[in-house]
């Protein structure tokens, strides 16, 4: 019985991340921001690198300053680095369907910073993860970012119609 509810407990955490994204999703963003910082103490700095990830990846999104945006997503790729890098961490395959995702939201935010050419680099990284994605809702949606945010990024490394592409929410 231990077993069982030590397995179900990281289940149970990402649960509760869903409903404030969904929270979020819903408009209200500042009490999601609210709620996911507080599962975020909850958890810590060394919390479980799956949970740090998409606490993270979705804190990111409820941020109003870009700077901050970018913090809470250089966190999130920090998160999945280390879970990656750990062969018998159980959560490693869903940290790394991340990734493509991470890497164009880094890239999104770069941009939104004025700063095209570490825009690209992350833009590249997404695109060389995104190759791995099947094709499902999911991966189709991270591919379609990738072709926005190459046509905002244009060709001569500016974006041509304002400060970015939308963050996939």
């Amino acid at each position: 019985m231990t077993e069982r509810q030590e397995q179900a407990a990281p289940d149970a955490l990402l649960t509760r991340i869903g409903q404030v994204v969904m929270l979020h999703h819903a408009g209200d963003r500042e009490e999601a921001r609210h709620r996911l910082l507080g599962l975020w103490a909850e958890i810590g700095e060394d919390g479980d690198p799956l949970h740090r990830c998409t606490l993270a990846h979705y804190l990111a999104d409820t941020q109003d300053d870009p700077g901050d945006e970018l913090a809470w997503d250089l966190r999130a790729l920090t998160a999945a680095e280390e879970a990656g890098g750990t062969p018998a961490y159980d959560g490693a395959p869903a940290v790394r369907g991340l990734y493509p995702s991470l890497q164009l939201n880094l890239a999104a935010d770069y941009l939104r910073l004025g700063r095209p050419d570490a825009a690209r680099a992350h833009l590249d990284r997404a695109r060389g993860a995104a190759r791995t994605l099947a094709d499902d809702r999911y991966g189709e949606g991270v591919r379609a970012a990738i072709r926005r945010l190459e046509a905002q990024l244009g060709e001569g490394g500016t974006p041509p119609g304002g400060p970015g592409p939308p963050r996939q929410r």
